[in-house]
């Protein structure tokens, strides 16, 4: 796939995928992988990103990594992109990435960096030596200050940095940056409650976790947005904001944000009929009274089934 077309598919919804395991969490379930991501493209799905902070990441070898994102691929529809997280150290992101593209995928995004001590200098080397090492295109994912505007500067100019993804709650950075470094595609990465915002200031992606068990909604979100119907967008962003209010919940503290985000998510898909499960340490499955709140905000969704067709 050219980074052209790269590019052009990333303008869409991309689906931030959940890793189910086996029973006791002790491997990847590659057979319930395949059916999910198979419910998603008969939704309409045809971007994933595998092994994301959605799909665990942080709690995967990379020999599962790599398994996540071969059952992927197969699943996917031929015309689909796969975008697959990798991140540690220079070379063992390199290898993960060769992995992905033999197993298919059409990209890496590379994964927050997380280093007690980090140089400017030092992130901007590594970022480079991995794009280099690769002909897929590679997607920068930015969820905190350490990414800084020289550092996206710099990187954006690479022939194969196709995207930044840009996960930070700051709509007044995020228009600054997407109007002055024009060479990459601009992805929403704060989801569905920022959706109209980010989009008004030049996101033309948007990466979304409850896409993972109502797709419907969020692509019918994404559809009112690239149509500038922002009535309608705002009244779907409000039906979602619901689920995104309780995936932002801190657990055990101030000091863990977004402890539901995951276990919210992966107890949806159960809802529906795929297949979520459990998540594995450091998370927490959801609690009887988050669970009766993701019940209800389902339940709220299935009941506006109108706001789904444009008019």
């Amino acid at each position: 796939m050219g980074y052209e077309t790269l590019r052009e598919d990333l303008r869409g919804v991309a689906f931030t995928t959940a890793t189910p395991f086996s029973e006791g969490g002790d491997r990847v379930d590659r057979e319930a992988i395949a059916e999910n991501v198979g419910s998603l493209a008969a939704a309409g799905a045809d971007l994933f990103i595998p092994c994301g902070n959605t799909g665990e990441y942080y709690s995967l070898t990379d020999d599962e990594r790599t398994a996540v994102v071969e059952a992927t691929v197969d699943a996917a529809p031929a015309e689909a992109a796969v975008v697959a997280g990798a991140g540690g150290a220079t070379s063992e992101a390199i290898e993960l990435i060769d992995a992905y593209e033999d197993a298919g995928a059409d990209a890496a995004m590379v994964m927050y960096p997380r280093h007690t001590y980090v140089h400017e200098e030092g992130l901007i080397d590594y970022y480079r030596r991995i794009a280099a090492s690769t002909d897929l295109g590679i997607v920068v994912y930015k969820r905190g200050p350490l990414l800084s505007d020289r550092l996206l500067e710099a990187v954006a100019g690479i022939e194969n940095v196709v995207a930044v993804k840009y996960a930070v709650n700051d709509v007044t950075e995020f228009s600054r940056l997407a109007s002055t470094i024009t060479d990459v595609i601009w992805l929403n990465g704060v989801a569905e409650r920022y959706g109209p915002a980010y989009a008004l200031e030049g996101a033309e992606g948007l990466t979304t976790g409850i896409g993972n068990f109502i797709p419907g909604p969020v692509l019918a979100l994404y559809d009112a947005l690239e149509e500038g119907d922002w009535n309608r967008a705002r009244e779907l962003r409000d039906l979602l904001r619901p689920f995104e209010d309780l995936r932002a919940e801190a657990g055990g503290g101030p000091a863990f944000g977004a402890a539901k985000n995951v276990p919210a998510v992966k107890y949806g898909m159960d809802l529906r009929g795929l297949s979520g499960g459990a998540v594995r340490e450091p998370l927490v499955d959801l609690a009887p009274e988050d669970r009766e709140r993701v019940e209800e905000c389902l339940e709220r969704v299935d009941g506006e089934e109108e706001l789904l067709v444009p008019a």
